[in-house]
């Protein structure tokens, strides 16, 4: 690998797009990434990073810049909607990982992540503007076709020896290698999530999962400290309701409306937080359709490949789809730098990758990380319990969410075997 003059063409400058730069440059493997938007800018809402994601971040660094713009995480606190505790789950280094938990603004880190890669690989190594429409290859080396993304006007394709596609759930990419692959598959549950400015709730550092899909589920986290003289977080909210029609686009940036699930909310005001009013006060509210895609049998074709979100878009569930982009980076790197021949480097990365992002696309379908909160509804018929002892053990608790753990592969006994 050292010796090819050719570039590696990442298409993407999202999280996979921008940490696979990392990684390669690190390796001593020159790429570019190609992104769409004529502007990076630090656009979403909340996403965590949980501990087998900031091992590898670490690696490359990046656990500090991390830390300054970013909430780490203590625990994760489960509740019924009427607000009685079921468990606390301790996260990140509060467990005993030697890797913190974090949550931070989507925003954040793809810009601690840009910065990094201009500073370490230069600037001129991130082109915007350029939607690629295509790929194309020889024997030699792999092609990718681009256009403007405002004008549409054809821009000059570039020849690289490899080409890398995390252009993210609408890959065009994958589509082209995949044209009569059916539409996302919608697990029956819409999504409505926002950003708000708070007090602090609780310890100011805790993940709060309340209630059940019927007639909500609420996640609340905070994702930034401090935002302003009063103290204020910048808190990140999500709300799954049952429904039987899925909103009609796959956008994660579609406008939502308070009036569609503020009703299933309105009485959940606990002593810790007035979740209504914090749903009212929202900065921006957003709407996306709970879809993922039936696993593919094939992601490399010689020198194309596809990472992260192209290749296994999931359910949002249990703070995945980044970790399992991030965790593709790593490995796609390591056989690139180990195997010189690119298409079996593709190969072998695929290879690795491939059944354990498809073991967590059909978890995160019947078994999600908060299971527990469905088995206690369950168990309860969704009333008060006297106290949780009285409907599951604690053992049982840790036993439900350990599962998933193992499952998305950050129990702490796996990161601790593959640090050693």
């Amino acid at each position: 690998m050292a010796g090819e003059r050719l570039e590696v063409l990442i298409v993407g400058a999202g999280i996979g797009g921008l940490t696979l730069g990392l990684r390669l440059h690190a390796a001593g493997i020159a790429c570019r990434i190609f992104e769409a938007a004529p502007e990076i800018k630090p656009l979403g809402v909340g996403i965590n990073l949980l501990p087998h994601a900031t091992k590898e971040l670490t690696a490359l660094g990046l656990q500090s810049d991390l830390a300054r713009v970013a909430i780490t995480t203590s625990k994760i606190a489960y509740y019924n909607r009427f607000g009685q505790l079921i468990y606390n789950d301790p996260c990140g280094r509060h467990a005993g990982y030697d890797w913190p938990q974090f949550s931070i603004h989507r925003g954040d880190l793809q810009m601690v992540l840009l910065e990094a890669f201009v500073q370490r690989a230069g600037a001129e190594r991130v082109v915007t503007a350029h939607r690629c429409t295509g790929v194309e290859q020889d024997g030699a080396a792999a092609t990718a076709h681009f256009e403007h993304m405002l004008t549409r006007a054809r821009l000059p394709s570039r020849r690289g020896l490899i080409v890398v596609a995390c252009d993210g759930i609408h890959s065009v990419v994958r589509k082209q290698f995949y044209p009569d692959e059916g539409p996302p598959r919608y697990c029956g549950l819409n999504m409505w999530r926002g950003v708000t400015r708070c007090k602090p709730f609780l310890d100011g550092a805790t993940m709060v999962r309340v209630g059940w899909h019927k007639p909500a589920k609420v996640l609340i986290y905070p994702i930034r400290d401090s935002i302003d003289a009063e103290g204020r977080q910048l808190v990140n909210w999500v709300c799954d309701i049952e429904q039987e029609t899925p909103i009609p686009q796959r956008d994660w940036n579609r406008q939502g409306r308070l009036d569609d699930f503020i009703g299933a909310l309105e009485d959940w005001r606990f002593p810790w937080l007035d979740v209504p009013a914090m749903c009212r006060a929202a900065d921006q509210i957003l709407e996306y359709p709970m879809m993922d895609q039936d696993p593919l049998p094939r992601w490399s074709f010689d020198r194309v490949t596809l990472l992260g979100d192209a290749a296994h878009p999931m359910l949002p569930r249990g703070a995945n789809g980044g970790a399992q982009a991030i965790l593709d980076c790593t490995a796609l790197a390591d056989c690139l730098r180990r195997i010189a021949n690119p298409v079996a480097a593709l190969k072998a990365y695929e290879e690795q990758r491939r059944p354990p992002t498809t073991q967590v696309v059909l978890t995160n379908r019947s078994q999600p990380p908060d299971a527990v909160l469905h088995e206690v509804y369950k168990r309860t018929g969704d009333r008060p319990f006297r106290h949780i002892d009285d409907v599951i053990s604690q053992d049982e608790l840790a036993f439900l969410l350990k599962r998933y753990q193992r499952i998305a592969g950050f129990d702490k006994e796996r990161l601790e075997a593959k640090a050693g």
